[in-house]
């Protein structure tokens, strides 16, 4: 299966409008964009005077009886200015198009990382890290070259080629024609350089997705890896996919050291051409030696812009490739999160009601096979201000529960309410403002820790930021770090401990003032006497909130108001604490006996 979905990859067909859509950016500035092609114009206006300057030196005024000293000069300094503002053009071109591809670019990663941020956690659940992460850097970089130079670079290559056509059949119809022979050839070649080409970098892109996949997972799990010895399994897998790079990197620089030299042999052998049949023209006195001279060197010009995109040509399959492959997640509307629908309300009172709900990762199926169902007919109500548990086994779903909540996740049957409302008519900013989660495996953004417990919200101030610490009972921990919640977090938290995380991530949920508080398994990292300190500070700030707790350690959740205990999906068991112990061969009872053995 593995192998398929890999394959599928490096299978990807090259989609209708491509080129058109990337076109398209170019109307981000439209005045850059017709400054760059009015540039293009006189820049190809003044390579093709230049050889018809020195066809006119060498044919009227370099001629016995007829030479011209100050002719000569006046046509030297023409083309002087010729040459010089021909170069202050290209740099006047280069300018704007850098420029031009700044802004383009800037707008294709803001457009992207928008989406991205708005999209389901079914989205994140299919795609890893690395692979999203080459879509926004390495692709998005990849269409630098596309917009800064080969869009332009075509069309002043395509006018160039035309002109100079034009110009060769107005000096001589019969020479013009007799260079246009090999053009065909050429061509050829050209489009079916693309084809194989288009094919490897289509594998090339793919594993390079896969190693960035590979390289995010094993850095970030690199102390799993070490604690197990692990390393050489995984310096083998990864020199495995580096080896297929390296050998498809070598193919695709064998492809490029083929075309180029092959069209310009060609055009040197035209040049070659023409001086052998036309030069008992030139000495018979039908054919003026500056005519000879400008065609050898349209000749050259002719074929060199044919040349200039073939090398460009590389550059141009890896941006559409990387093209598609950004178009693919801009257009990915499916798991796209509707921000903007449903209606929004103001504090929420907390109750959640779930009725008849079913669930199963990964959405559709196919026809006649059941869902892997995690959530089978699930039904409760917590009113108001209480306290509820969730226990059970792993795998039974306490956690998706807890997702579900909060929308990440649509269900397939029943409905969840809250306050009576069904979520998805409730916006989804109203709905997650209402909502804050601790969970066991904690993410600190790098930053000061103030930034961590704010997370961009402007309306808490440094006050509300100390006090949430206070009854999280991390405050004089804070402090304790010299420099205070100015103290800098290493990536993802790793200069500070498991509890310490753990702790941080409470005050951020209670800053948050939700109506609906969830901790799942959230103090499996915090000591007793912190867990003691931390229970004593959230049974003040909990009341008249709804606490939702997801917990194995059964002394965490012996006060709650009604404890749900869950077996492969269904409610098995509900009551509190006491009258859940008194059920004869109660799951509940087992994990109570469990846990106070193991305490």
């Amino acid at each position: 299966m593995a192998k398929q979905e890999r394959m599928s990859e490096y299978i990807h067909k090259e989609k209708r409008g491509t080129i058109k859509r990337t076109l398209k950016y170019f109307a981000i500035n439209p005045k850059k964009t017709a400054l760059s092609l009015f540039l293009t114009v006189l820049l190809n206006a003044a390579n093709i005077v230049q050889p018809l300057v020195i066809m006119i030196v060498i044919d009227s005024f370099l001629v016995p009886g007829n030479f011209d000293r100050m002719a000569i000069l006046g046509l030297a300094g023409l083309f002087l200015f010729i040459v010089l503002a021909a170069n202050a053009t290209g740099y006047a071109q280069t300018l704007t198009l850098r420029s031009l591809t700044q802004e383009i670019l800037h707008k294709i990663r803001t457009s992207l990382f928008s989406h991205v941020q708005n999209m389901s956690m079914t989205f994140f659940d299919n795609n890893s890290s690395g692979r999203i992460l080459t879509r926004v850097t390495n692709d998005v970089e990849s269409l630098s070259e596309l917009y800064s130079s080969f869009f332009i670079m075509f069309i002043r290559e395509i006018l160039l080629v035309a002109g100079i056509v034009v110009t060769m059949f107005i000096l001589d119809p019969a020479i013009a024609a007799l260079c246009l022979i090999a053009l065909p050839v050429v061509l050829g070649l050209s489009i079916l350089y693309r084809s194989i080409a288009r094919r490897n970098f289509i594998k090339i892109k793919a594993l390079l997705s896969r190693i960035n996949g590979y390289l995010a997972e094993n850095i970030v799990g690199m102390k799993i890896i070490q604690i197990f010895n692990r390393e050489n399994v995984k310096f083998d897998a990864f020199d495995e996919m580096n080896e297929e790079y390296y050998r498809l990197g070598m193919i695709e620089v064998m492809l490029n050291g083929l075309l180029n030299p092959f069209v310009t042999m060609v055009s040197n052998l035209m040049v070659a051409v023409l001086i052998v049949i036309f030069h008992g023209n030139v000495t018979g006195g039908y054919l003026e030696i500056g005519v000879l001279f400008a065609f050898t060197t349209y000749v050259r010009q002719l074929f060199a812009p044919i040349a200039n995109i073939a090398d460009q040509v590389t550059t141009a399959q890896s941006a559409l490739i990387s093209a598609d492959r950004v178009f693919d997640i801009l257009d990915n509307t499916a798991d796209v999160e509707d921000f903007a629908q449903g209606s929004a309300f103001g504090t929420s009172q907390g109750m959640v009601e779930f009725k008849n709900v079913w669930f199963a990762y990964g959405g559709a199926v196919a026809d006649g096979e059941e869902p892997n169902w995690v959530l089978k007919n699930v039904s409760f109500k917590i009113e108001p201000g209480m306290h509820a548990a969730f226990v059970g086994a792993t795998g039974c779903g306490k956690t998706t529960i807890m997702n579900l909540i909060s929308r990440f996740y649509e269900i397939q049957k029943g409905q969840i309410l809250i306050d009576g409302r069904d979520v998805r008519d409730i916006d989804l900013h109203t709905l997650r403002r209402n909502v804050a989660v601790v969970m066991q495996d904690v993410f600190l953004f790098t930053g000061d820790i103030r930034h961590n417990i704010r997370l961009n919200n402007d309306h808490l101030k440094n006050k509300d930021i100390e006090e949430a610490a206070k009854t999280a009972n991390c405050h004089d921990m804070i402090l304790g770090f010299g420099k205070g919640y100015l103290h800098q977090v290493a990536q993802r938290g790793s200069d500070l401990s498991l509890g310490q995380r753990q702790l941080i991530s409470f005050a951020r949920a209670i800053a948050a003032k939700p109506s609906l508080l969830i901790l799942d398994e959230a103090t499996a990292s915090i000591d007793p006497n912190t867990e003691q300190a931390l229970q004593a500070g959230l049974a003040d700030y909990a009341k008249g909130k709804t606490l939702l707790t997801i917990a194995h350690r059964i002394s965490t959740i012996v006060n709650s108001d009604v404890i749900f205990v869950m077996d492969k999906g269904v409610i098995v068991e509900t009551g509190n604490h006491e009258s859940l112990l008194r059920v004869e061969d109660g799951i509940y009872r087992k994990l109570h006996t469990l846990s106070v053995a193991k305490d």
